[in-house]
């Protein structure tokens, strides 16, 4: 058998293990020949590939990133796009499909699967952890570790200066890196898309935190919104599946602060830092296990199936079902944090 990988989607810390895991066992265990696609759903749409064997993969466990690349690209908007897919796979022979990917690109893998008839199987990727059916998603840990680490070392300059800091985060739709790293990390103040803030009660917050001669940190997800607003924009370009491009938040939430009360108030934005480099030991554990699961589905012909993690356990799960919604942080959960607010 031979075996196409890919990932797709923005990169993430444990990309190269998941890659790792299903080429070793799959060449090892199974006498599988392995193809690698580059940069997400482009290289079967355009049949680019990579060899993977095991020289291939030596060595890739603690990088970041992905020897494959990735990109946003969706096939089901390009001309003939999924004809162009099957061609190419049935020009590389290759028999299955492995495609480690977030929600847009586990959407595009369950409509091949469950529409055309190619047989993948999916990793889940996504540092937001917003993938239901699976309670982490390798990158998540790792983005949390780094985001935390900078909310340390912003409390030192914080207090230093006495002025309010706050920091963004990524989190389009869903808070769990604010939330994780903002507790935590000790901020004063966590603002995640699933709760619309009031940009008043964030000030009483922030000067409640000065009374008691301490600097505050706000930490805010890229797109939580205020109870009177929408989420702030970078630009209005949309990617290939329709998403806009989110970034400004914390800026114009450290403007309305130093408005409001008064105080010296900057924003620390930490992006693409946040994904970049090596993954903790938690991603690398996990992103490891999913390969050798994905590999395993592979070998039983269990395709439209994701590999998720429940408990300790890895198992699968339609594909179809894990995409269906996002997984949100529960009101409960916000509210018990809370207490540590001002």
């Amino acid at each position: 058998m031979r075996v196409g990988v890919l990932t797709g989607g923005g990169d993430c810390p444990g990309l190269n293990a998941v890659i790792r895991g299903v080429v070793r066992k799959g060449v090892q265990e199974y006498g599988y020949d392995f193809v690698g696609f580059r940069d997400g759903w482009r290289g079967p749409l355009e049949g680019d590939t990579v060899r993977l064997d095991i020289p291939a993969v030596r060595g890739i466990l603690p990088r970041g990133g992905t020897i494959l690349g990735s990109s946003r690209t969706n096939p089901l908007k390009e001309e003939n796009g999924i004809r162009r897919i099957k061609e190419n796979l049935a020009k590389e022979e290759v028999d299955a499909l492995v495609a480690i990917g977030g929600e847009d690109t586990l959407g595009v893998a369950g409509r091949l699967a469950d529409e055309y008839g190619i047989k993948v199987v999916a990793v889940p990727k996504t540092i937001d952890n917003d993938l239901s059916a699976t309670d982490y998603t390798f990158g998540f840990d790792t983005a949390v570790n780094i985001a935390t680490e900078a909310i340390d070392r912003l409390h030192t300059t914080a207090e230093s200066h006495m002025r309010v800091l706050v920091v963004e985060v990524m989190g389009r739709h869903t808070g769990w890196i604010a939330i994780h790293s903002g507790l935590a990390g000790g901020a004063n103040v966590i603002l995640i898309p699933e709760q619309r803030f009031d940009v008043d009660q964030v000030c009483a917050w922030v000067t409640s935190r000065f009374k008691a001669s301490y600097a505050p940190i706000v930490v805010v997800a890229e797109g939580a919104m205020p109870k009177d607003g929408d989420v702030v924009l970078k630009d209005d370009s949309l990617d290939s599946f329709g998403h806009v491009r989110l970034s400004g938040v914390g800026e114009w939430l450290s403007k309305e602060i130093e408005r409001r009360t008064g105080k010296e108030a900057r924003t620390t934005v930490l992006g693409h830092v946040q994904r970049g480099g090596t993954p903790s030991a938690f991603d690398r554990w996990l992103a490891t296990r999913f390969g050798l699961h994905a590999i395993e589905a592979v070998r039983d012909g269990d395709f439209g199936k994701m590999v998720a993690l429940q408990g300790t356990d890895i198992v699968r799960v339609p594909i179809s079902e894990a995409t269906a919604r996002l997984k949100t942080v529960d009101p409960k959960l916000y509210d018990e944090v809370g207490v540590f607010f001002g």
